[in-house]
């Protein structure tokens, strides 16, 4: 595999001919760099006028390898050839050079160029790349290959530090100023012969350089140029510094060489640097998986506009009450401060009432409004941000913010945000974590990226207050009230979504825009009277587990669960009631003409549910076979002439008899194995909602078992 290299724009702050002379001082042995022993000039030539001036030299070094790799190898010192064209009249340098010693095992080709700022004639700007291809080298090919990027890298930043060295060495001995080339006074005869030595393929032309021809602009002096625009289509290593951080040569390499790669072959916005550096921070600086990530995530933007979602999105009334977070000033580090309180919110109650898609969309916002302001704290801190900090406070978590369906929608946004915004969450800190929390974690952290986890810092209780907790990351003065701050804060504080908000099929959102997410956690569904509703599950193997999570919005229905080795033909009963809607048409499954006991049989007694009740359930299959569960209308009049129904039991029948009722159901079917401690188990749901919840009673039958809340 050939390895790469690709240096930013360094900008020297001195003019061109005082930058050569500095260089020259290297030649020719230079003890600030060690590994260099020494050179040899092969063949110098100039041009008619000297503005061209060409130095072809051996150079001679001592590469650090193991003693045993050299004896193996034959050699202790390693040659290369290298070639230096500089034109004072364009005032430029190019620099090639490549391996002589086992030239035919290793090829190494670097390309080195000092040329005039493109905006101030008075600075002097360097750029560098470099390839290496080792074919074959005694079985010792990746060794080779990390000795001598090791090694090729840690000169680099030497190589600038030496200019500096020699450039201060000869202002010290009062030399500051080194006059500009100017042509000889010559016959016109032979300023034309002088002229054509521009045809000359040896003089390399300004257009072959860094920046081209530039005007000269006597005594102007660019301040904005001590950082080239991050627009620009090459970047100043001043730049990345001030609004990107500390980065090592190779990591600035991939940079540059991903960002070259998407303004040649990306169609489309190119994004900005601290977006694309987040993504090769994200899969280490591997530059092939960093761009196979990037470019999945920007056609994921593009198809859903997703750079178009903090102008388009408004959080429904609904969010805004009961979404329990929002951001709060800064840490300590100047990142954004984004606080949740996760255990006063509920998760339930916003994913049935919302769906996924509006909280997909809401926690997208977050993300986006994240990286913006970071943006905003680099211009305000004068140093790069590009991260933010999130406070999550758990108190009032308990088993209900973990039932199943509510996991799989946190893991399924825990994959978008972690496939499009990555390395984006500086730290996390979650305070007043309660003894439930390890199940939680148990379940998300595999989803979660190791470089994110790392960033975890959890304490339990209270010891978040005093040295080592939040006063560590965060100033006294922005510590949010409810943690014993003095700072209020503004985060909603969150509560029980009246299920009266739930949403239905019936009731769609109301949106314009691409559905990030085409399937949903929860269906719903209308049954009549005369008209159940059943869903079938073919189990394959005993020893599954079906599992179901159901609302009654609208009347009371009796839940069954039967099974039948027979596989049911799916068909569609019309309500016949004037009242009914064709959307939420009732699925019937189980055939008028089977006969219970014979054709099919039931696993559990009729569970009663009332309107407003919530049911868990699960229940673990005994032979494979269909499944089928069933929704009809409950009848509160009793079957047996033996006693008279109340009177309250006719006036409810009569009242809901010409109405249909209304649920939201989910199920799911789990291996045995998986099912064990899973976030689907019963016992999840008797934990109460902080001082929230509401009374829940439980009904257990054989082989199942389920779980009313009301």
């Amino acid at each position: 595999m050939v390895q790469k290299y690709q240096s930013p724009v360094r900008v020297y702050k001195y003019p061109f001919e005082l930058v050569m002379a500095a260089y020259e001082k290297r030649f020719p042995t230079c003890p600030e760099i060690p590994v260099f022993l020494g050179s040899e000039i092969l063949q110098e030539s100039k041009s008619d006028d000297g503005a061209v001036h060409i130095v072809e030299r051996s150079c001679k070094l001592n590469v650090d390898a193991p003693r045993l790799l050299k004896k193996i190898a034959g050699v202790e010192y390693v040659f290369f050839i290298q070639k230096n064209t500089v034109n004072w009249k364009e005032r430029t340098l190019l620099i090639e050079a490549h391996n002589e010693t086992f030239a035919n095992r290793v090829v190494v080709l670097e390309t080195c160029s000092y040329s005039v700022h493109p905006e101030n004639e008075e600075w002097t700007c360097f750029e560098q790349s470099a390839s290496l291809d080792i074919k074959s080298f005694f079985g010792f090919e990746n060794t080779v290959e990390k000795i001598a990027m090791k090694q090729y890298t840690a000169n680099i930043k030497r190589g600038k530090e030496v200019i500096e060295h020699y450039l201060k060495e000869l202002i010290s001995q009062g030399i500051t100023f080194i006059p500009r080339w100017t042509p000889p006074p010559v016959s016109r005869q032979k300023e034309k012969r002088a002229l054509a030595v521009g045809d000359n393929p040896g003089i390399v032309p300004a257009e072959s350089c860094m920046h081209g021809t530039t005007k000269e602009q006597p005594g102007s002096s660019c301040p904005a140029a001590e950082t080239a625009s991050p627009d620009a289509d090459k970047l100043d290593a001043d730049y990345i510094e001030r609004y990107l951080g500390q980065l090592t040569p190779m990591q600035e390499s991939c940079l540059i060489r991903l960002r070259q790669w998407l303004q040649e072959m990306h169609k489309g916005k190119i994004p900005k640097d601290e977006h694309i550096l987040r993504f090769l921070r994200a899969r280490d600086f591997n530059i092939d998986k960093a761009r196979e990530m990037l470019c999945q995530s920007l056609t994921w933007r593009k198809q859903y506009q997703v750079d178009y979602i903090l102008q388009t999105w408004r959080p429904p009334s609904l969010l805004e009450e009961y979404y329990t977070g929002g951001w709060h000033y800064q840490d300590k580090d100047g990142r954004p401060l984004y606080i949740l309180r996760l255990g006063q919110m509920d998760t339930k109650g916003l994913v049935k009432a919302l769906g996924e898609e509006s909280l997909l969309r809401h926690v997208l916002s977050i993300n986006e409004e994240g990286q913006k302001r970071c943006e905003e704290n680099t211009n305000l801190f004068g140093r790069p941000i590009t991260s933010w900090t999130c406070l999550v406070d758990l108190e009032g978590l308990n088993m209900r913010h973990l039932w199943r369906p509510g996991v799989k929608a946190l893991l399924r946004i825990i994959e978008v945000v972690e496939d499009n915004y990555p390395e984006t969450l500086g730290r996390l800190l979650i305070v007043r974590a309660p003894r439930v929390f390890p199940v939680l974690w148990t379940l998300v952290s595999p989803f979660i990226n190791e470089n994110t986890r790392q960033k975890f810092l959890i304490y339990s209780g209270n010891n978040y207050q005093g040295p080592g907790g939040l006063v560590d990351y965060l100033d006294k003065d922005v510590i949010p009230d409810f943690l014993g701050g003095e700072c209020m804060c503004n985060v909603p504080e969150g509560g029980l979504v009246p299920k009266s908000l739930y949403q239905t099929d019936e009731e769609p959102e109301n949106s314009d825009h691409i559905r990030l997410w085409t399937e949903t956690i929860y269906h719903s569904a209308n049954v009549l009277k005369g008209a159940p509703h059943e869903i079938v599950v073919e189990i394959l193997e005993g020893e599954s587990v079906i599992t179901w999570d159901f609302d009654i919005l609208k009347g009371d229905v009796v839940f069954c669960l039967f099974h039948s080795k027979r596989a049911p033909e799916t068909s569609r009963k019309e309500a016949t009631s004037s009242s009914a809607l064709t959307a939420g048409d009732n699925m019937q499954l189980i055939d008028k003409s089977w006969v219970l006991g014979v054709d099919y049989s039931r696993m559990e007694s009729p569970l009663v549910c009332r309107e407003g009740e919530s049911i868990q359930g699960s229940h673990v299959t005994r032979w494979p076979g269909f499944y089928v569960l069933q929704w009809k209308m409950h009848s509160s009049l009793p079957c047996s002439g033996t006693s008279l129904p109340r009177v309250d039991d006719v006036l409810v029948s009569l009242q809901v008899s010409s109405h249909k009722c209304k649920l939201m159901y989910y199920f799911e079917v789990l291996a045995s194995k998986d099912f064990r401690g899973s976030m689907s188990s019963l016992e999840s749901c008797n934990s109460g909602f902080s001082q929230l919840s509401a009374a829940t009673t439980s009904s257990n039958q054989s082989q199942s078992s389920s779980l009313i809340s009301r």
